[in-house]
């Protein structure tokens, strides 16, 4: 099981790397975009590359976010209970939220299929969208996966 956790920690990372190289991506495209006008020469279609950049961001940085529990807890109303019953809490929580990132990946999925076959793109550069859509219905799924392995530690007794 090891070699599970581990390999989803690792897939986690790298699309925190993803994430951090899309994020870096912005700031530089942003800087040239504000430098450049100074110039008269804006870089054409910043705005919508800004845009999609930051679903990359964002969708990317999802499952390392959970893995390492960088998110917001509100569990000071479960802290009173005993450990059984916050593990109990905790696995139905982790599976109603693997239902909810399975219908969001599957619909984006649909999503992205549609924009494949209707050509969908941006205005200015002309860039499809329906990648974006397929990277994040991937990240969707992959957030499922992190939060199997959340299950697991909880019943090795292995979280928090």
């Amino acid at each position: 099981m090891g070699g599970f956790l581990g390999g989803i920690e690792k897939l986690s990372k790298g699309m925190c790397y993803i994430s951090a190289f899309a994020l870096t991506f912005i700031m530089l495209l942003t800087v040239a975009d504000v430098f450049l006008r100074l110039f008269n020469r804006p870089i054409v279609g910043t705005f919508e590359m800004v845009g999609l950049g930051g679903a990359v961001v964002i969708g990317f940085a999802v499952p390392i976010t959970s893995w390492i529990r960088g998110h917001i807890f509100v569990d000071f109303l479960i802290n009173g209970f005993s450990t059984k019953v916050r593990n109990i809490f905790n696995v139905v929580t982790r599976l109603v939220s693997m239902v909810l990132f399975i219908l969001i990946g599957w619909n984006l999925f649909a999503y992205a299929y549609s924009l494949y076959k209707s050509g969908e793109v941006t205005l200015t550069r002309q860039l499809p969208f329906y990648p974006i859509a397929y990277g994040l219905g991937v990240c969707c799924f992959i957030q499922c996966f992190v939060l199997i392995t959340d299950i697991v530690k909880i019943a090795g007794g292995k979280y928090e």
